[in-house]
């Protein structure tokens, strides 16, 4: 299958890298120190904003500092975050104007993790 594009949109996780362990561990700590069930936190939180999955679980008062915290503890763990095959390959093929990449989390987070 051959078709032609303008550009192209990359979602982050799990198309160009793959930080599932450190999203894990991050829900874990903050279920933990909250006494919040990680399993629940888990099923919903993957593809959605921070601030979304936390207005699930908290009131909104405690929302943007619990975010924050989390955007933190995130910025903290990027040891394992990996590029997956062939995105760099991909990437640099494209010109860099014809490419973006989009992600539920924040715009920060997104740097660092690329």
């Amino acid at each position: 299958m051959r078709f032609e594009v303008v550009a192209i949109l990359f979602d982050i996780d799990g198309t160009l890298v793959d930080s599932t362990p450190a999203v894990v561990r991050t829900w874990e700590a903050f279920a933990d120190a909250r006494s919040l069930d990680v399993e629940e936190i888990l099923r919903i939180s993957h593809g959605r904003r921070t601030e979304d999955t936390l207005a699930d679980l908290l009131p909104a008062s405690e929302v943007p500092d619990a975010a924050a915290q989390l955007e933190a503890l995130e910025l903290d763990d990027l040891g394992d975050v990996v590029a997956l095959p062939a995105a760099h390959a991909v990437l640099s093929r494209l010109p860099a104007d014809r490419w973006a990449a989009v992600t539920s989390g924040s715009q920060r987070l997104m740097r660092a993790r690329l």
